[in-house]
């Protein structure tokens, strides 16, 4: 479901508008159904339009509105929807996305604190602050100077948020910390391949950003693709992080500077990060787990694990190897002399 604090919907598009658009035709359901938002297929309902790619997916979308499928997907979907046979599902969705829902932006000419915004008395803006319509900051909060709260955008109350920061599509707690210079709700890398080539997926998520976190100066957070970025309570990521769209931080996370999480990873509470950590996308590293300094993470980690290296195993496996690499190493320096 669009929060609508942050989108807008111009109107509703039906299933026949929606297929003349994409030079195809509704080949099962009602073409008069309408659409008036986007949703993941689980969780789709009857004003939602979806895409499926696969064929074992397509049971998941038997609740939504208008189905965009590949050819093998689209015989596998349940009576209900509006079905659309596209060749690349995901492209056709990002083209329609564009149409149906639009991102709110700061409005041309308006003042720089909008009068539709609602900002505590004791409340302080510093020189230069931007505040969107319907922007909420909450009591005792301290926007620096410069910095661009979006339309939409909850700020609780004694949160701190740092000169030349840009936040927008979030719901931030109380009590937290953004440093200088952090990006809070950009788009995510998400790519989508179609016959022109890949094109950039639009995002209509929100990042939700739990009491007492802090974020470092220049880190960034992208906003879920149609669903949401978490940062549980109390996590302090450093400096010059980046969390990927859709990710789930847990809470009481430490991530050192450098680290970067690919898009729909997992990381569960109390998990420590060294500097210039890597995950790759869809990971999950358990509750309680470390990951060394350098570490690229290709797979999932285990709760209570500590993983290093790069690809990351085990740390005991890790050492091991690298003892064995320097014994290798010396005996052929030995035999070469």
């Amino acid at each position: 479901m669009i929060d609508l604090r942050f989108y807008e919907v111009p109107q509703p598009l039906s299933a026949s508008g929606i297929a003349a658009g994409l030079g195809a035709a509704v080949s099962a359901g009602d073409p008069a159904r309408l659409v008036s938002s986007l949703a993941p297929a689980a969780s789709a309902s009857a004003s939602d339009l979806v895409f499926v790619e696969e064929a074992r997916d397509a049971a998941r979308v038997k609740s939504a509105g208008v189905c965009l499928a590949s050819r093998d997907a689209a015989s596998a979907i349940p009576d209900g929807p509006a079905v659309i046979i596209v060749p690349h599902p995901r492209a056709a969705f990002a083209q329609v996305a564009d149409q149906l829902v639009r991102l709110r932006t700061l409005e041309p000419g308006a003042p720089a604190i909008h009068p539709t915004a609602r900002i505590a008395p004791t409340a302080i803006l510093e020189p230069g602050v931007v505040v969107g319509p319907d922007a909420a900051i909450g009591a005792g909060a301290r926007i620096g100077a410069n910095a661009v709260i979006g339309p939409g955008v909850q700020v609780g109350a004694r949160t701190v948020i740092g000169a030349n920061a840009s936040v927008r599509c979030a719901l931030i707690g109380d009590g937290v910390i953004l440093y200088p210079g952090s990006v809070i709700g950009e788009a995510g890398f998400g790519l989508a391949a179609g016959g022109a080539g890949a094109r950039l997926t639009p995002h209509f998520g929100r990042v939700i950003i739990q009491n007492g976190v802090s974020i470092g100066a220049s880190s960034c957070i992208d906003r879920g693709l149609l669903e949401d970025t978490v940062i549980g309570e109390g996590t302090h990521i450093d400096n010059l992080c980046h969390i990927g769209h859709n990710c789930r931080i847990g809470s009481h996370v430490v991530m050192a500077a450098f680290a970067g999480v690919s898009g729909s990873s997992q990381v569960g509470d109390g998990v420590q990060f060294g500097g210039r950590v890597g995950l790759k996308d869809h990971v999950t590293v358990g509750l309680g787990a470390r990951v060394a300094a350098g570490a690229a993470v290709l797979g999932d980690v285990p709760a209570g694990e500590t993983f290093a290296g790069y690809p990351a195993k085990p740390i005991r496996a890790w050492m091991r190897e690298l003892a064995w690499l320097a014994r290798a190493a010396q005996k052929r320096s030995q035999i070469k002399e």
